[in-house]
């Protein structure tokens, strides 16, 4: 990787947990309990997964983009012992839109716990113990080329960006329950909580008959993911946002796109994005050196201005 640049007096600090929290959930493939626990992390340790039921093998997993080795139901992150932790972006993205950088996440079993199929049980326990600032500068991944990938009839890419990052994610289905929507999110703490922190996970009545004849999404239910059948929506409470459909895709790529190892500045735009398609892009972007680089990370938009006007009145 490349070198980073030096900090400025604007640069923000890293992040971690201010203390342990635990929750503890069903897996959504395998429907097993399963207990989670986010410990706080030195800075520029970043965010690892230790699988806490394993004692024959490496139990710790960077939670990195090329540490991704299956993307069909989730992502999956793996070492090179072959030990595997599944569904881990709906934590990423909490981690991502609070401002995480370094964390553990133990886990006693093969699976992050579902919860309710979005990220705000994640951000509750998060925010109750609170975030405690490191003394070492936040680092960014600054897109500087555009990167575009295709997989089928699915589309992503990555465009530079002043700063921050943005997520325009689209979506077209044939049923009338979702349709065509599109949401742009530019992420910070509050948009993150406000527009994507509690979109739900979804599917299709008969995908999910499927799956459970294979032996998987034995943990779903109508209380972990919103559950289409033709074009109704099954779940009693109907829908949490109208369009929680494509903000539920813009929260899985913005926990994919965390595993970048820092937060990104760039534009993310995605039209039937997946995990699998996020992680190609990821690997596109860093298999072009000259498309990005590692800098600090500069403050807020008002410390920004204010900065300048300060050198100008120098």
């Amino acid at each position: 990787m490349m070198n980073a640049r030096p900090s400025s007096r604007n640069a923000t600090n890293q992040q971690t947990l201010a203390a342990p929290v635990t929750v503890s959930g069903i897996g959504l493939h395998t429907g097993e309990t399963v207990t989670l626990t986010l410990r706080p992390a030195e800075a520029d340790s970043g965010v690892w997964v230790h699988r806490a039921d394993v004692t024959d093998r490496d139990p710790m997993i960077p939670a990195r983009w090329d540490h991704v080795v299956d993307t069909r139901l989730c992502t999956v992150l793996g070492n090179a012992a072959g030990v595997t932790v599944s569904t881990v972006e709906h934590l990423m993205a909490a981690l991502a839109g609070l401002g995480v950088d370094n964390a553990e996440i133990v886990v006693d079993g093969p699976e992050l716990p579902v919860m309710d199929g979005s990220s705000a049980a994640f951000v509750a326990p998060i925010e109750a113990v609170g975030l405690r600032a490191q003394q070492a500068p936040r680092r960014v991944v600054r897109v500087r080329d555009p990167v575009t990938v295709e997989d089928g009839d699915s589309v992503a890419a990555l465009r530079p960006a002043p700063r921050g990052l943005t997520i325009d994610a689209g979506i077209d289905f044939t049923s009338a329950a979702i349709g065509r929507q599109r949401r742009v999110v530019t992420v910070t703490p509050d948009s993150f909580r406000r527009e994507l922190a509690d979109a739900r996970t979804f599917g299709f009545r008969h995908e999910v008959e499927g799956l459970r004849a294979m032996g998987l999404a034995r943990g779903g239910s109508l209380d972990n993911a919103v559950v289409v059948d033709g074009d109704a929506v099954m779940n009693p409470g109907g829908l949490r946002h109208d369009d929680e459909f494509v903000r539920h895709k813009a929260l899985d790529a913005l926990g994919d796109l965390y595993l970048a190892g820092h937060p990104m500045v760039g534009v993310y735009a995605g039209h039937r994005p997946s995990h699998r398609l996020n992680n190609l892009l990821l690997r596109a972007l860093f298999q072009r050196p000259e498309a990005w680089r590692i800098e600090p990370a500069m403050g807020t938009v008002a410390e920004v201005r204010a900065d300048a006007g300060d050198r100008r009145r120098a």
